[in-house]
């Protein structure tokens, strides 16, 4: 049995590209293997400087996850801050990281770009994801194609570790999805928060709606064909199958089809696939004394794994330095 590690980071709503991006695997992960999935509150911090707002943010993240059928009974379900000792193992590793791997890495650079203050926790957060995938045994790693490159950074910190003090680390592979890597937002781009272009998973019906009618679109005639390499055909595309999706694009390349009442369609099928998450929503947010239960199950749990690793270092390092000499 593998052991599948990822985590979100609480930063408001979940919307439908954390659902396919991570959400959605993570679940269907827990089913046949050692599941391993924590809220990335740390990480959070590099953009949440309100400390009502990420408590609550990290608590109704916890909330929607279980709520989407993620079992802590069946995994190991925690929140990040639960388990401090990532912050030691990543201060050890660290000091094996070159700054260049870090000045090369994309997503620091897209996020100044797109208007982020620069700050050392956004600069060094690959350090701290490898230090989450590593101080847990994490073997398989289900990410977004915009994740990749920081997968391989942990692999390779974990490979200059492992040769440099010895076999510590598991080397972690990457579980991209081949297809729908990358779900877009209604303007077009990656849907993401920091956008400001997200479809929340458990927005109100009035909102959620204005969401789905607001997806960009182009002023093709009517009575022409339209493209298919769109954000409002991807998607759709989510919620269908492979036969399903051929009939669309079809649909797309004859003459007459409206956008509106693609996106009409596009809204009933989420709302008819997420609606029966909803009740269960509800009777978790009344009852949080029980998320919060499981969320200490899990941290527990969590936390013997991550001692056993951090020792291992440790003394790896010479910084067990009682060990042999007493």
């Amino acid at each position: 049995m593998k052991r599948v590690l990822s985590g979100i980071q609480p930063t408001g709503d979940l919307h439908l590209g954390n659902y396919f991006g991570m959400m959605s695997r993570m679940i269907k992960y827990q089913k046949e293997n050692d599941l391993f999935c924590f809220i990335v509150n740390y990480h959070a911090l590099t953009t949440i400087q309100d400390k009502k707002l990420l408590a609550e943010n990290t608590l109704n993240a916890a909330i929607d996850f279980m709520a989407l059928g993620l079992d802590p009974d069946r995994s190991t379900f925690w929140i990040q801050s639960d388990v401090p000792q990532v912050c030691e193992s990543t201060w050890l590793l660290s000091n094996i990281v070159n700054v260049g791997a870090l000045d090369r890495a994309t997503s620091y650079k897209d996020k100044l770009a797109k208007g982020l203050t620069a700050n050392v926790g956004l600069y060094s957060y690959p350090i701290l994801m490898a230090s989450d995938i590593l101080l847990f045994g994490g073997e398989i790693v289900p990410v977004g194609k915009d994740q990749k490159q920081h997968i391989e950074i942990t692999r390779d910190i974990a490979f200059r570790f492992n040769q440099t003090y010895g076999e510590t680390f598991i080397v972690p592979e990457p579980d991209i999805e081949k297809t729908n890597q990358l779900v877009p937002g209604i303007d077009g781009q990656k849907m993401s928060k920091s956008y400001g272009n997200t479809i929340p998973i458990f927005g109100d019906e009035k909102s959620v709606r204005k969401k789905f009618m607001s997806i960009v679109t182009d002023s093709t005639d009517i009575d022409k064909p339209k493209s298919i390499d769109t954000a409002l055909f991807q998607l759709y595309a989510l919620f269908l199958s492979d036969n399903e999706k051929e009939e669309l694009a079809n649909r797309f390349k004859t003459p007459g089809m409206r956008y509106g009442d693609i996106k009409q369609e596009l809204y009933d099928c989420f709302w008819a696939q997420f609606s029966p998450y909803r009740e269960k929503r509800d009777y978790l947010e009344k009852h949080k004394y029980h998320v919060i239960q499981k969320l200490n199950e899990g941290s527990q749990k969590a936390t013997i794994i991550a001692d056993s690793f951090l020792d291992k270092a440790r003394t790896a390092m010479g910084l067990n330095y009682g060990e042999n000499n007493v």
